[in-house]
C-alpha cells in the first residue's frame, strides 16, 4: 500500500493568502493526505487566537485544524514590525524564511514524523521552489489570484520587449492594453507590482515577481484559485495554470477553520436573518485597505444617505485618528456587520472576495485599494458586467452622494444582476461532480499520491 502523502502547504504571509490555501488543505485532508500549514509566525500566532477564541478554547489547546498541523517559522521581523509595509516584508521573508523551512524540514523528519513528499507553495514564495529542489521534494504553485493577474507577471519580458515597461517594471508610456480576448483591459498606471504600497518598495516586490516566475518552472504543477468560465481567456493563453476554484468553505459540511487572522464576529446572524431577501448593502474590505478618517466618514455617511440596512466589517485598524465619539455616536444610529440578505457587494475586489460574490450571484460596487484590485475590478465591471465602480473626486476622495447612488444604480440594473446570475451558475457548475474545476482537483490529487 503506498505511503500516505505527507505535504507542506506555505502561503505568502498575507490573510487573503493564507485562506484559500488553507481551503484547499482541507480538501487535501479530506482525501487522505496529510497536510502540515507552514504560517510566519506572527501569522501563526493570529491564526491560534482566532481559533481560540472561535471555539473558546485556551491557544495552547490545538496546534491543528481539523486535521490540518498548524505550523510557524520566522519571517525575519521583529515584532512591532508593520506586516502591512509589504517591501519590508518582502526582503525580510526572502533572506530569512528560506534558511528556516529547511530547518523545518529536517525538525518534522527527524522527529520520526512521515517524510515530507510535497511542497504546494504560494507562486509568489518561488524561493520556497528553489528550497524544495535542493532537498529532494517534489513541488507544486498554487496562486490564490485571478490567472489574469499571474498571466500578467508570467508576460512582464514581452511588455519589456515592446516597450510598455522598462526594465524595472515602470510603465514607459500611458496606455490601456489587452493580452487577449477576454481577459480584463489593463491601464499601465495600474500594474499589480507597481500599485503595492509606498513607490520605494516597487524594486523589492518587482525582484520578488521576477524571481518566483523564474522559480515556477520547478514546479510540477501550477493550480488557480479561478474557474475556466471567468476567465477563459487567461486559460487559453497559459494552458499550465489550472483552475480548482472557486474554493469555499462555507457550506455546511465545511465549517472548518480556515486560517482567519481576527474572531469572527456571528452575532449578526440573527440580525440578518430578520432582513428581507437582497436588501442588505454588505461592505468589507480586506485586510490590508486603510482609510483616512475623511474617507471613513464619508463611506459612513454614503450608507445611510442610501436608507437601506447594512453589514459593515470593519477592522481594529481600518482607520486612524477618527474621534471616538463621532463613531459611537455613528454606531448607535446603525446596526452593523455577513449573509443571504446581501443584495449588494461594496468590495475592494480582492479575489477571494471577488469569488465569493460571483459564486453567490451578488452584484459589485467596486472600490480597489492596491495591487490586482484594480485587475479584478476591471473583469467585474468591463469583462462579466457584473458591477459599477466607484468614482473618486478630484481629491481622491469617494463621496457619499457617489457612493449612495452608486448603490443606486447597480441594484436597479437587471441586466447586471441576470449576468451575476449566469456567472454564479457557471461557477456552480465548475465545481459540481463533472465540471472542470472538480476534473482538475481530482487530477491534482493523484499526482500526489502518485
Amino acid at each position: 500500500m503506498a505511503a500516505v502523502p505527507h505535504v507542506l502547504a506555505l502561503p505568502f504571509p498575507a490573510q487573503g493568502h493564507v485562506i484559500p490555501l488553507m481551503q484547499l488543505s482541507h480538501r487535501l485532508v479530506e482525501h487522505g493526505i496529510e497536510v502540515a500549514f507552514v504560517n510566519a509566525e506572527a501569522n501563526h500566532a493570529l491564526v491560534l487566537d482566532a481559533m481560540a477564541a472561535d471555539d473558546g478554547a485556551g491557544r495552547s489547546s490545538s496546534l491543528d485544524a481539523d486535521g490540518i498541523h498548524l505550523v510557524g517559522v520566522p519571517d525575519g521581523l521583529a515584532d512591532g514590525d508593520d506586516r502591512k509595509d509589504l517591501g519590508k516584508l518582502v526582503d525580510a521573508f526572502s533572506r530569512h524564511m528560506p534558511g528556516h523551512l529547511e530547518e523545518l524540514v529536517e525538525r518534522i523528519e527527524a522527529s520520526g514524523g512521515t517524510k515530507i513528499s510535497w511542497l504546494i507553495a504560494d507562486e509568489a514564495m518561488g524561493w520556497a521552489l528553489e528550497v524544495a529542489k535542493k532537498l529532494g521534494i517534489r513541488s507544486a504553485c498554487f496562486w490564490p489570484g485571478s490567472a489574469a493577474f499571474l498571466a500578467s507577471t508570467f508576460r512582464i519580458p514581452q511588455l519589456i520587449q515592446d516597450g510598455v515597461i522598462d526594465e524595472k517594471g515602470w510603465p514607459k508610456r500611458q496606455e490601456t492594453f489587452q493580452f487577449a480576448v477576454g481577459m480584463p483591459p489593463l491601464h499601465t498606471s495600474r500594474l499589480s507590482w507597481n500599485n503595492a504600497g509606498a513607490p520605494e518598495n516597487q524594486p523589492t516586490i518587482f525582484q520578488l515577481v521576477i524571481r518566483s516566475n523564474e522559480a515556477k518552472d520547478l514546479a510540477e504543477n501550477i493550480i488557480c484559485n479561478s474557474f475556466v468560465d471567468a476567465e477563459p481567456g487567461a486559460f487559453e493563453l497559459y494552458p499550465n495554470i489550472l483552475p480548482i476554484g472557486p474554493l469555499f468553505t462555507d457550506d455546511l459540511q465545511l465549517k472548518k477553520p480556515v486560517g482567519q487572522f481576527l474572531p469572527e464576529d456571528t452575532r449578526c446572524l440573527e440580525w440578518l436573518d430578520a432582513q428581507p431577501d437582497r436588501s442588505v448593502v454588505y461592505v468589507a474590505f480586506g485586510s490590508f485597505t486603510v482609510f483616512d478618517p475623511c474617507q471613513f466618514e464619508e463611506l459612513a455617511l454614503g450608507l445611510e444617505l442610501t436608507g437601506r440596512p447594512f453589514l459593515w466589517v470593519v477592522r481594529p485598524d481600518f482607520t486612524a485618528g477618527l474621534s471616538k465619539a463621532w463613531l459611537d455616536a455613528f454606531r448607535h444610529r446603525q446596526r452593523v456587520l455577513a449573509h443571504r440578505a446581501v443584495a449588494c457587494f461594496v468590495s475592494h475586489c480582492g479575489w477571494n472576495s471577488t469569488m465569493e460574490g460571483v459564486r453567490n450571484g451578488v452584484p459589485f460596487l467596486c472600490w480597489p485599494y492596491f495591487t490586482d484590485q484594480f485587475q479584478n475590478e476591471s473583469y467585474i465591471c468591463n469583462v462579466w458586467k457584473a458591477g459599477l465602480a466607484v468614482a473618486p473626486g478630484a481629491d481622491g476622495v469617494v463621496t457619499k452622494e457617489e457612493l449612495s447612488g452608486k448603490v443606486e444604480r447597480v441594484l436597479g440594473d437587471d441586466g447586471i444582476r441576470e449576468r451575476v446570475g449566469v456567472l454564479r451558475d457557471a461557477a456552480r457548475r465548475s465545481v459540481a461532480e463533472g465540471g472542470s474545476s472538480h476534473g482538475n482537483f481530482k487530477k491534482f490529487v493523484e499526482l500526489l499520491k502518485g
